[in-house]
């Protein structure tokens, strides 16, 4: 079966999970996440679990595993911490979860952010991955690195990557 052909008997609509990870936002005045909510609902999506999480190696994870086991998310996107300031834990955090790591997410990223910032692309770490059944995304915490991001790269395919996940 070729691409297309997964494209067409792949989910429409898939439960997904937003995780902000900052030491400063409250889910209040979360943009980026906020942003995230809205976009996966105008795409047909179920937006199950919204919650912040302070830059932490343990919280993230713990916040991470506890999301998925408790609401059952078919993807769960991150946003923050995927810096490379000491406190930007959040890959360091997830990457060892992975069972497969889905190395093409942060190599396409980088390239689209460079087209757009230029060479300060570098200064972001972008990953995804599976956690179990479940399709991570780590992304920058800037709400157009997220908009860049969900656009061009998570939501176009999340029902086939999902199915594929799982």
């Amino acid at each position: 079966m070729g691409v297309h052909e997964h494209r067409k008997s792949a989910p429409a609509s898939v439960g997904v999970g937003i995780l902000s990870v900052s030491s400063t936002r409250s889910l209040a005045d979360d943009e980026s996440g906020l942003w995230i909510a809205r976009q996966a609902e105008k795409e047909g999506h179920v937006v199950r679990f919204h919650q912040v999480v302070t830059d932490d190696v343990s919280a993230i994870r713990e916040s991470t595993l506890k999301a998925i086991r408790e609401h059952e998310l078919q993807a769960l996107l991150i946003t923050g911490g995927t810096g490379i300031t000491p406190k930007d834990v959040t890959i360091d955090a997830i990457k060892p979860l992975f069972v497969k790591e889905m190395t093409a997410f942060g190599a396409i990223f980088a390239q689209l952010s460079y087209e757009e910032i230029d060479a300060a692309a570098i200064l972001s770490r972008a990953a995804a991955g599976i956690v179990g059944q479940t399709v991570v995304f780590c992304m920058p915490g800037s709400k157009k690195a997220c908009q860049l991001a969900c656009k061009a790269l998570i939501f176009p395919d999340l029902g086939h990557v999902v199915a594929h996940a799982r």
